[in-house]
């Protein structure tokens, strides 16, 4: 059995491309291999092209699902083998609802003559034949290190194309009704045919009169202008997650721009920024941050106040502690996006070295200092030893 090949190669974008680089290289490569250009082809040619346009529709049905996307990138094919935890084990030969066909649908609409065994093939379609969806759209929301922590609800407001009030996004005015596009009669493409050295080929683009969706007002919408569209203002509470990180994005179904000939509306993608904290830097599910400490206190040992993201908390410094000691907190960070479990706060300790002393307080070091033997500085005697071991 031939190897399958990575599905970005197979549409021809980076790992890193964004879900309208996506849609815009499906696109390109299903008109590709399209039925209709291979109608006067070989029996090889056309047995050909449908291999490739089932391998273009496959790497489509993966890459425009977030969820299979981020299985697809982790485990790669094997994500969707039998009994690998997938998605139905596989796509099943894309014959059933929610496979090439319904994709494809949704750019294309069906049209043109079709390839026998693609399931009816996508012949006899006599109406919006272009059919799309809605743009989506990009909302960027800022917020901070504690919201990210235990989630928050946030209410954002932006401007879309929407749906016409007054005509119901039809484009007629109210009280007249739709007629046949004279243009396309009805299909919502237009066919132009081109002589190749291979034989007649036929393209199909969306009508310019009736934008794909096969009829158009008698009366046009005053409000709209006959388009079904006009501008409004979205306000919506969304619920962000606790454990989001920055750059993650939440994707709402349906609420980006309304499609201009009939299809669903776009979605909304939520671009979550996390400000800079004054205090923390989050590393995953953990947070750090460094904390100074008296010199009498890393001596002596003490009680210092630590910043929680939940409020303060008190912590014990044993005697001797020495700088860049690192102390953990548990269940003092991050909560998993997924899951209950909670990261940790790490402390850093920095002993910090009284300055601006007075002449009596430079006195009492120095006697302090004169009473101290090697044992009260161990790593300096054990660093002293091993210089004068280089030098021998």
């Amino acid at each position: 059995m031939a190897e399958k090949r990575d599905y970005y190669e197979v549409l021809g974008i980076s790992k890193g491309a964004s879900d309208d680089e996506i849609k815009k290289a499906y696109r390109k490569a299903a008109m590709k291999y399209h039925p209709d250009k291979f109608s006067n082809a070989s029996d090889k040619e056309k047995k050909d092209a449908e291999d490739k346009f089932k391998e273009v529709n496959e790497a489509y049905q993966v890459l425009s699902d977030s969820q299979k996307k981020a299985q697809y990138d982790q485990f790669g094919h094997a994500a969707f083998e039998q009994g690998a935890g997938g998605f139905g084990g596989g796509f099943g030969g894309f014959g059933g609802a929610g496979g090439f066909e319904d994709i494809f649908s949704s750019f294309f609409g069906g049209g043109g003559a079709g390839f026998g065994g693609f399931g009816g093939g996508f012949g006899g379609s006599s109406r919006r034949s272009y059919v799309e969806p809605g743009r989506d759209l990009r909302y960027q929301v800022e917020i901070t290190l504690e919201e990210a922590a235990t989630g928050v609800e946030k209410t954002i407001k932006y401007k879309r194309n929407g749906k016409c009030p007054s005509c119901n996004g039809s484009g007629a005015e109210a009280g007249s009704s739709m007629k046949t596009c004279p243009k396309c009669n009805g299909r919502g493409y237009v066919e132009v045919t081109q002589r190749t050295i291979l034989g007649n080929m036929v393209s199909q683009s969306e009508c310019s009169e009736c934008h794909g969706k096969g009829e158009i007002p008698e009366k046009k919408c005053k409000t709209c202008g006959g388009t079904g569209i006009t501008k409004e203002t979205v306000e919506k509470k969304i619920k962000i997650p606790a454990g989001i990180e920055d750059g993650q994005k939440l994707r709402l179904d349906g609420m980006g721009e309304a499609s201009e000939n009939g299809g669903p509306n776009g979605d909304l993608y939520i671009v979550i920024r996390v400000k800079d904290h004054a205090i923390f830097e989050r590393r995953g599910m953990d947070i750090y941050c460094e904390i100074p400490i008296k010199f009498t206190t890393a001596a002596l040992g003490g009680e210092v106040e630590i910043p929680t993201l939940k409020g303060k908390k008190n912590m014990k410094i044993p005697a001797g502690t020495q700088t860049g000691k690192m102390f953990r907190m548990r269940g003092e960070g991050i909560q998993a996006l997924r899951g209950s479990m909670v990261g940790d706060e790490i402390i850093q300790v920095v002993v910090e070295t009284p300055i601006d002393l007075n002449e009596n307080q430079q006195k009492l070091l120095r006697a302090f200092e004169d009473s101290l033997k090697d044992k009260n500085y161990k790593k300096h005697k054990t660093w002293l030893d091993k210089v004068k071991s280089f030098f021998k």
